[in-house]
């Protein structure tokens, strides 16, 4: 049997999920191991004794297609061995969830609220700390409060009148931050609902001892 047809064979019997397999070609004689370890050199073979070691991948490297096509480069040259299944992984598990956008979680967040929801205090939570100044800076409008030891910063939505930003703006600068490629979650930590301002800019919040 061919090396090809060995690969065939190996191949056909891997579980339907999997992702990279470990193979050892073995090559009694001395001068064609050589040969072979050149032939396969794609592969970034490693010679143990005998054995010519490699990885076939599906995701990064060589994949099982253009594996065969370098194992029947040595059939073509007359080499013989005997081509092994060291060991099997199962492909890392594909994304379940995709990233949710924040103008996405607005939407959805929004969509909750009584119909005379008049003030909202929200908050922005990143993946990481690297993204934080440059989303302060595409929610400027916002004018964002970081919060202490917080990974995000909170801001305040005035639906009508008062202190704080739009509703129409909010969801912008949220969209803002989504088309910077910068992940994160949205909460609503307060709301409010037909808030009167009788000589007010709107409602106080008292945050960490801070006033929002």
């Amino acid at each position: 049997m061919t090396l090809a047809e060995q690969w065939d064979r190996i191949s056909r019997a891997l579980p339907g999920g999997w992702g990279s397999v470990d193979l050892r070609l073995l090559v009694p004689d001395a001068a064609s191991r050589s040969q072979a370890t050149a032939l396969v050199g794609p592969l970034a073979p490693g010679r143990v004794g005998e054995e010519i070691r490699f990885t076939v991948s599906r995701t990064s490297g060589v994949g099982a297609d253009a594996a065969r096509r370098l194992l029947a480069n040595l059939d073509e040259e007359r080499i013989s061995g005997t081509l092994v299944l060291a060991q099997t992984a199962a492909a890392a598990p594909a994304e379940e969830v995709e990233r949710r956008l924040l103008e996405t979680q607005w939407d959805e967040l929004v969509a909750t609220l009584p119909a005379d929801w008049s003030d909202l205090l929200c908050r922005v939570t990143l993946a990481s700390s690297d993204d934080l100044p440059r989303a302060a800076l595409l929610a400027a409008p916002l004018n964002p409060s970081r919060p202490a030891k917080e990974l995000g910063f909170d801001f305040r939505v005035a639906r009508t009148t008062g202190y704080g930003a739009s509703a129409q703006m909010s969801r912008r600068c949220l969209a803002r931050i989504d088309e910077g490629g910068i992940p994160g979650s949205l909460e609503v930590l307060h709301a409010l609902s037909d808030t009167q301002h009788v000589s007010t800019q709107g409602p106080v919040w008292y945050v960490g001892g801070k006033v929002l």
